[in-house]
């Protein structure tokens, strides 16, 4: 299926790491003229250098939306759009101070709508988001990323309808070994992640070409709109 993306324009926003940076490698491989997109230009630098090849790079920042305008404004119209961007802050409710939670909701549900206002993508291309499996399985202490990611996939339903014939989707993940989790140190990543990969029914979590490999799917499959795709380990199962 990845076959359909060769020679199409693929624009990944948040593609200089984690899950973003997996799409866009993965992307390239497929042989899709790949575009990387961040706020940060020495991140999208080395990202592209890492991958090899002729990569475009633009700087976005998805809380801006003159800089999201901006960034389909100076370019073609894209074949496929994948959102992996965000920056959000996890804590309970009563916890999080109220500018954290405007913050968060602003990057990743307000960051997404903002791309889809002004995205220019071609007839039967798609538009893609990563929310996650806590809107289906809440968790105490992140009611705030159950609204988030609960919100992201009403939008998408509603934007499948609103945007057709552009194609747009959503896959929702459990945890996935990326550089979120950096801040702690290497024996507790490794403990958390041994931990998780127990309680899930896989018995892993998630890699990020994992998540990527189905995001470039929902892209190159002309049959997938208004789709949650829950790629979870089975979290959302217990």
């Amino acid at each position: 299926m990845l076959k359909n993306l060769n020679d199409k324009s693929v624009l990944v926003i948040g593609g200089s790491s984690g899950i973003g940076f997996a799409t866009a490698q993965m992307a390239h491989e497929a042989g899709a003229k790949v575009t990387l997109a961040a706020r940060d230009a020495r991140r999208l630098a080395e990202a592209a250098d890492r991958i090899g090849g002729p990569l475009a790079t633009r700087e976005v920042d998805l809380r801006d939306d003159a800089s999201v305008a901006a960034l389909f404004d100076q370019s073609a119209p894209f074949d496929h759009v994948i959102v992996t961007a965000s920056q959000v802050k996890i804590a309970p409710v009563r916890d999080l101070p109220l500018e954290d939670a405007f913050a968060s909701f602003e990057s990743k549900f307000w960051g997404f709508y903002r791309v889809a206002r002004h995205a220019a993508i071609r007839e039967g291309g798609s538009l893609s988001v990563v929310s996650g499996y806590l809107a289906n399985r809440p968790v105490a202490g992140r009611s705030l990323m159950v609204a988030i990611n609960a919100a992201l996939e009403g939008l998408t339903r509603g934007l499948a309808l609103e945007l057709a014939p552009v194609r747009v989707n959503a896959l929702s993940p459990a945890m996935v070994q990326t550089e979120m989790w950096n801040g702690l140190s290497e024996a507790d990543r490794q403990a958390l992640f041994a931990k998780t990969a127990e309680s899930y029914p896989a018995g892993v979590i998630g890699r990020p070409e994992d998540v990527a490999a189905q995001l470039l799917l929902l892209a190159a499959s002309p049959y997938a709109t208004g789709t949650v795709v829950m790629l979870d380990g089975g979290a959302s199962l217990i």
